[in-house]
């Protein structure tokens, strides 16, 4: 299971995708674990996060990065600086 991370993907990309009509989800500094039902795209507007996937190594996204998380993956959120985000569920 692969966290897929395009860093400062082109505005173009962006809006061919409807990004900026997504839903916006945010949190303060914290840590979670969390469990994917469905693959999530988003695109990150502020903030830095490290996701670690249950027995995989530790992936760092923020601000300008458009990821994707895949369905049924199991991980460790821990928010490093307060996050912003559009994202949604496929």
């Amino acid at each position: 299971m692969e966290i897929i991370v395009v860093h400062n993907p082109p505005k173009e990309r962006l809006e061919e995708m409807g990004v900026f009509g997504w839903p916006v989800w945010s949190k303060e500094p914290s840590e979670f674990p969390w469990t994917y039902d469905a693959a999530e795209t988003c695109y990150f507007l502020e903030g830095r996060v490290v996701v670690t996937p249950d027995g995989g190594e530790p992936v760092e996204v923020g601000a300008g990065d458009l990821v994707t998380f895949p369905r049924g993956m199991r991980c460790t959120w821990q928010v490093v600086e307060p996050v912003r985000k559009h994202y949604t569920f496929a």
